[in-house]
């Protein structure tokens, strides 16, 4: 595990600040989103609540026996509650401290959950929705250097995975998905950051095909999406190959999918409405004539989840922040025929979008 100096403090401080403004006020928020607790508090155990509270002497994490040392090493800083029931022992703890109103991540936080928490005996729960994912949308240095490692190990494995042969006809997806998530952690992933995609001549057509015994073919596409993941930081990448001289019709489609990809980073400017990104890209593809055969968004969040805020797609909302981090990564997908995604992980900077995933996005025959 890469070791760190983040300095979550200031993050629980910036969360504080929101707890002001929510309306209603909050007096703490209850923190069950695993992802979050480790945001905030650096925890990386398998149960665990935070409870941050507008008064910073309140804080405390709450986690289960298996986790006595390691609560004291990732988040020495934070009193430990030792409870297997986190979340009622935190919010035990709150009352017992007079704390009047908790927020409660209501996308983490079952129904199941929030009536067996709910009583006479506990502070008045109140829903909160995205106040910490809202904070995790711009990345500070040490995240985005934790985000440049887990891309160039991505960047290292498909390298490799080239150089010795085994994108190859006869070779089956499944076997091609393995080796390369194997050199990932050869190169030093603590874990792959998602299934690896794998899709081989018309599976290319199917925009997250799940890889299977399908065997690789002369004149196919071959499209890998694939990324490592390295201090619960994750890469995002995808790479279209050709087996053999590629058909025009092959070319066509691939030189419109990378005008378009060079359109939507072009369009990753601070303030730039995600709308606006996304169709940035899709009237290039729109006005070839394949509009209907690009069927998602074009891009989203990456940080300690693979998706997250925020959304670039005809649905999504909102502007695009100084030192966001997100994919774009349009594609046409010919049903029965093949398909054709481009994708790079970038930094939102002020002047100009940072590349991360830096494998070149010519298109290759092998």
């Amino acid at each position: 595990m890469p070791q760190t100096t983040t300095d979550h403090s200031r993050r629980r401080d910036t969360l504080r600040a929101a707890l002001a403004s929510h309306d209603p006020a909050l007096d703490a928020i209850l923190v069950t989103n695993l992802d979050n607790v480790r945001y905030l508090a650096g925890f990386t155990g398998s149960n665990a609540a935070l409870l941050v509270a507008a008064d910073p002497a309140a804080d405390a994490i709450a986690t289960d026996g298996r986790y006595l040392t390691q609560v004291a090493e990732q988040s020495g800083d934070l009193p430990a509650v030792i409870e297997r029931d986190v979340a009622k022992a935190l919010l035990a703890r709150a009352r017992a401290a007079g704390t009047g109103t908790v927020g409660f991540e209501a996308t983490a936080l079952s129904y199941a959950d929030h009536a067996r928490l709910s009583g006479d005996d506990v502070p008045d729960l109140v829903p909160t929705t995205r106040l910490v994912e809202r904070l995790r949308e711009v990345k500070d240095e040490g995240e985005i250097e934790l985000l440049r490692r887990a891309c160039a190990i991505t960047d290292q494995a498909l390298a490799a995975l080239v150089e010795e042969g085994a994108i190859r006809a006869g070779a089956t997806e499944s076997q091609v998905a393995r080796r390369l998530e194997n050199l990932m952690y050869e190169f030093g992933a603590e874990a792959v950051a998602f299934e690896t995609i794998v899709a081989a001549g018309a599976n290319s057509a199917i925009p997250h095909h799940r890889p299977t015994d399908a065997v690789l073919a002369a004149g196919d596409f071959v499209k890998i999406d694939f990324g490592a993941r390295y201090g619960g930081y994750h890469a995002d990448e995808t790479r279209t190959f050709v087996l053999g001289a590629p058909a025009d019709w092959q070319r066509e489609i691939y030189d419109l999918v990378a005008r378009a990809q060079a359109a939507g980073r072009a369009a990753l400017v601070p303030g730039a409405d995600v709308r606006d990104i996304d169709a940035a890209a899709r009237s290039v593809i729109e006005a070839a004539g394949y509009g209907e055969q690009f069927v998602h968004g074009l891009g989203h969040g990456v940080g300690v989840e693979i998706h997250e805020a925020p959304t670039l797609g005809k649905l999504g909302s909102g502007t695009l922040s100084d030192g966001a981090v997100v994919t774009v990564e349009p594609g046409v997908y010919l049903p029965g025929r093949g398909g054709v995604r481009i994708e790079d992980t970038l930094v939102v900077r002020a002047d100009g979008p940072e590349l991360l995933t830096r494998t070149t996005k010519d298109l290759i025959a092998l």
